[in-house]
């Protein structure tokens, strides 16, 4: 799979699901939203982004807690947790998608290069999940993209899923 078809999975699941979504990213810097909007008809699901690099605009635009930003820093699950929730509300979508974490090439934060939470907050709630990515800055921001766009599409098909049941 490529990212490119990652990307056009999320948007048909989205679609199909009658759902939209909006991106807050650190790390990626915009990729998860770009490679969305490659595909054809996604201005259909896609209802925009942010892309809050520095730890107060996570604050400002997305309102992370800054005292866990103080506590925790910025590569963190409930930081990622509190991004996606940031991104779906503020945005007004039904799935807000976050990244953030350590591209490299040196460890930021005491964390090494590649590690990475993503998370996925939707209308039954919030989730994470930790990466641990190998390669250089380009295959770790990559790998995220592929690996976020993948879990949403399997998240579309399991809410899906539990709907009709």
């Amino acid at each position: 799979m490529t990212i490119a078809a990652d990307a056009a999975d999320a948007v048909e699941a989205l679609r199909s699901a009658g759902a939209t979504v909006a991106t807050a990213e650190s790390l990626t810097g915009g990729l998860v939203c770009a490679t969305l909007v490659d595909v054809p008809g996604a201005s259909d699901v896609v209802r925009g982004g942010v892309v809050a690099y520095a730890p107060v605009l996570k604050t400002e635009l997305l309102g992370v807690d800054a005292a866990l930003i103080a506590r925790a820093g910025t590569v963190d699950s409930e930081v990622a947790a509190q991004m996606a929730v940031g991104a779906r509300d503020r945005l007004g979508a039904t799935y807000g998608i976050s990244t953030t974490g350590v591209a490299g090439p040196d460890p930021s934060e005491g964390k090494p290069a590649g590690t990475v939470h993503v998370a996925i907050a939707g209308p039954d709630g919030v989730e994470t999940t930790l990466l641990a990515l190998a390669g250089d800055r380009d295959e770790i921001r990559r790998g995220t993209v592929a690996a976020l766009l993948s879990w949403l599409v399997a998240t579309l098909g399991e809410e899906t899923r539990s709907d009709q049941g």
